[in-house]
C-alpha cells in the first residue's frame, strides 16, 4: 500500500471541468466542509445506522459499504432498489442530515447553475481496496429534473462516465479528495460508476474512499 500519489489537496481547486452538456466537476469544492463532514460521519450518522454491505436483487453482496442520512434512505435486498423512511438495519429512522451536508450539495449544485436543489436523501459509500461500482443509473428518483450531486472524499478513484446505454463507450474521469460532480438534465440519466479502488492511504480517510451522494428522491 501506498500513499495516494493525487494526495495534493488544494491542487486546481476552484476549476470546473464540464463533460457532456451538464456534468460539472467541481475540482477541491467540499475542501473548506471536509472537518466537519468527517466529525458529523464518525460521531453522528455511522453510529446510528452503521455501515454494511447490501445485497442485489440477484443475490449479489456488494463491494461498497453503504449507509445513508436524511429524510430517506436508498436501499437494496432480493426484492429490489428502493428508497425506504426506516432503516432496515435498526428498524429506526435514518439519521437526519447535517446542515454542513445540505450547505454544500446547495452550494455545489447552485454553482453547476442547478437552483434551489433541497437534497432529501444522502447515500454514504465507503470503498476500500479492490471495491467498486458498476455502470448503472440513479433512477429510482421520482424527480428526475432534480440533479445528483456526488462528493469525493480521501483515496482518488476513477469514475466512468457513459452514455445512455450501458455498452455506449466511457469517459474515464479521476476524482480527488474534495472534488464534487454535479450532473442533471439532459445527462442526468448516463450510466456510470467507479472502477476498482487501488490500494493507498490518505491523512483524512486511511485506507479508504467516502463518497456522499445527495439526491432528492421525492
Amino acid at each position: 500500500m501506498t500513499l495516494d500519489m493525487f494526495e495534493q489537496d488544494g491542487v486546481n481547486a476552484g476549476q470546473s471541468e464540464l463533460f457532456g452538456q451538464d456534468v460539472h466537476v467541481l475540482r477541491g469544492f467540499a475542501l473548506p466542509y471536509v472537518n466537519e463532514i468527517m466529525m458529523a460521519l464518525n460521531h453522528q450518522i455511522k453510529p446510528q445506522s452503521p455501515l454494511r454491505h447490501m445485497i442485489t436483487p440477484g443475490g449479489y453482496r456488494m463491494s461498497v459499504a453503504m449507509t445513508n442520512c436524511g429524510q430517506r434512505g436508498w436501499v437494496t435486498s432480493r426484492s429490489g432498489y428502493c428508497y425506504a423512511d426506516i432503516d432496515p438495519l435498526t428498524q429506526q429512522h435514518w439519521p437526519d442530515m447535517p446542515s454542513t451536508f445540505i450547505a454544500l450539495a446547495q452550494a455545489a449544485a447552485n454553482r453547476a447553475g442547478f437552483e434551489n436543489f433541497i437534497p432529501d436523501s444522502c447515500l454514504i459509500n465507503e470503498y476500500r481496496a479492490g471495491s467498486k461500482m458498476s455502470l448503472h443509473q440513479d433512477k429510482d428518483e421520482a424527480d428526475l429534473m432534480a440533479p445528483i450531486v456526488s462528493v469525493s472524499l480521501g483515496v482518488s478513484a476513477t469514475f466512468q462516465l457513459g452514455g445512455f446505454m450501458r455498452e455506449e463507450k466511457t469517459v474515464r474521469i479521476i476524482l480527488h479528495h474534495g472534488d464534487v460532480m454535479v450532473w442533471g438534465r439532459a445527462d442526468r440519466l448516463r450510466f456510470h460508476g467507479i472502477l476498482p479502488l487501488k490500494s493507498a492511504l490518505h491523512s483524512v480517510t486511511e485506507d479508504c474512499r467516502i463518497n456522499l451522494t445527495f439526491r432528492k428522491s421525492l
